[in-house]
């Protein structure tokens, strides 16, 4: 049996840096466009992994604009078996405070999902992986953060932010809102490819608490997540099965 290979899709907290061994680009295109960046290919440990930031460098490419299509493609033309991914995520709750890990189990999306399969009626039925979700959470709690286990993923299109109104609804439904995951999770389970999200609470949600949301204040949250979220992935690639 060849031995796996991790996929990585860096989200905001991880940006274009994660550090690997004989590290080196693959340059390529997929049949549905190219990816954000050039994989990049190299070893955690003895695991093989391919990251690949979700926005390009320089966080460049905004949510509505990414190709999650070329982006899972590429992973999984490059070989990799399993995916964990990262995101940044605004808490519904006020329990979930920022700083906080979640590893969801279920999403929600009331816009469109892409697809790779335009021109066929296949009607698969997306999922989060449970053994890296697992994975995930044991190797946030062995770093020494916050994290649960379970919680329900609201996606919306951005690039702004979502209204109090929007908020008060999704709090029924959800634990955290993002932008990414939903959209690649359904296209990793339509390759049949496992995947799981770390997401970084880096907010309250607009209306959530008294105190006004800014994006500079999101960026912050997110700066000081991000080694801690490294740790985390790095920690994680070396347990998957």
């Amino acid at each position: 049996m060849a031995p796996s290979v991790v996929g990585i899709l860096g989200g905001s907290a991880l940006a274009d840096v994660f550090p690997l061994a004989e590290e080196r680009a693959e340059f390529l295109v997929t049949p549905h466009g190219a990816p954000s960046d050039p994989p990049r290919i190299g070893t955690v440990g003895e695991r093989k992994v391919v990251f690949l930031p979700r926005h390009g460098k320089e966080h460049r490419i905004p949510p509505h604009k990414l190709n999650h299509r070329a982006n899972v493609w590429a992973l999984k033309e490059i070989g990799a078996t399993s995916i964990l991914a990262t995101a940044s995520t605004g808490s519904l709750k006020r329990a979930i405070r920022p700083g906080d890990f979640v590893v969801p189990d279920d999403f929600v999306s009331f816009w469109t999902i892409p697809t790779f399969h335009d021109d066929r009626v296949v009607h698969a039925t997306p999922g989060l992986d449970e053994n890296l979700r697992s994975v995930l959470v044991r190797a946030a709690r062995a770093e020494g953060a916050t994290a649960r286990y379970r919680g329900v993923y609201v996606q919306t299109t951005g690039p702004r932010l979502e209204t109090r109104a929007e908020i008060a609804f999704f709090r029924n439904i959800g634990d955290v809102v993002g932008m990414t995951m939903a959209s690649e999770a359904t296209l990793a389970s339509e390759l049949g490819i496992p995947y799981a999200c770390l997401c970084t609470v880096d907010n309250y949600c607009n209306g959530i608490i008294a105190e006004p949301l800014t994006f500079d204040r999101i960026r912050d949250t997110q700066r000081r997540n991000a080694d801690l979220t490294r740790k985390i992935i790095a920690r994680a690639v070396g347990m998957v099965p």
